[in-house]
């Protein structure tokens, strides 16, 4: 590899800045140097990778169809530069911590516990914790941008480690207010007739349910509202007038509580695993191994 072709890392940051900060002017000021050096930044990347990576639109920058990819580039390389230091740092003070992502239904429901009883029980460790969709931890994990990940889905990626953590189930439930509260066996046939409020389209349960719903020949749910978060779509169903299908272990408490209903399908039931992932480089980290056996000892 010639390696004296590489970008500079000062002109990846400065083409960062120019982008998420909105223009040349307000980059210098982030990066606290001139508008012209800005600028020579900039020309000396287009150099680097002989093509221009942003045009001018009116009165603004725009990326070009390879400054995307740069752009994107960029993000990736400082984002790793940030996790390094950061490494490093804990090296030289002593710490030992944990990077672990979790996917949002897992994030709302099971990882504050999660989290206080880790610290209970491994005072000398610390955790830094973050959510996300499943592909974009996936990612971040395979990248080395993430220790340790709780997914909804398995990963499909050869540098990523995965072992079952718990079974769980997608069901169908509904409010007190609901004509189908206390109800016997649904045909699956009426499913098409119901109002649901779900998930969003890219989350794991979604992807999951849509699949499984396929897979029978529904092609697609009347969904009167997507909803980013779990907890609130347990609220909404209060008001009884809608349906949704969520996560056993998010719902499991309402249920037995006697605020929610499971409906159960004729014919259809839509099992799952929840899955605990590593990457290959990181199997020697005392922390990880930490929280996979308070995993192991059970919520």
């Amino acid at each position: 590899m010639e390696y004296s072709s590489l970008p500079d890392l000062k002109h990846l940051a400065t083409l960062r800045a120019v982008v998420e900060q909105g223009g040349v002017s307000e980059a210098a000021r982030l990066l606290h140097i001139g508008q012209p050096a800005v600028t020579k930044r900039l020309r000396a990347l287009d150099s680097c990778y002989a093509v221009s990576l942003m045009q001018r639109q009116g009165r603004s920058l725009e990326l070009t169809p390879a400054g995307q990819r740069v752009y994107a580039y960029a993000r990736l390389v400082l984002d790793h530069q940030a996790s390094l230091l950061d490494d490093l740092e804990n090296l030289r003070s002593g710490r030992n911590k944990l990077r672990l992502e979790v996917t949002f239904v897992i994030g709302e429901r099971l990882l504050p516990s999660l989290l206080l009883r880790f610290s209970e029980n491994y005072p000398e460790y610390e955790i830094e914790s973050r959510m996300g969709y499943s592909r974009h931890i996936q990612r971040r994990l395979a990248t080395g941008l993430s220790d340790l990940a709780l997914l909804e889905q398995a990963p499909d990626h050869p540098e990523i480690l995965v072992q079952k953590w718990l079974d769980d189930e997608l069901v169908l439930v509904c409010g007190k207010g609901h004509p189908l509260w206390a109800s016997g066996l649904l045909p699956v046939t009426e499913l098409g007739r119901l109002r649901y409020v779900l998930r969003e389209p890219q989350s794991s349960m979604r992807i999951t349910l849509d699949k499984a719903l396929k897979d029978i020949g529904i092609e697609r749910l009347p969904v009167t509202m997507e909803v980013g978060s779990t907890d609130t779509i347990v609220e909404m169903l209060q008001h009884g007038g809608h349906v949704s299908f969520l996560p056993r272990f998010a719902v499991d408490d309402a249920l037995q509580a006697g605020s929610l209903y499971h409906i159960k399908i004729q014919g259809l039931r839509i099992n799952r695993t929840l899955w605990i992932a590593r990457t290959r480089s990181n199997l020697k980290s005392a922390a990880a191994e930490a929280f996979i056996q308070l995993l192991r000892d059970g919520l």
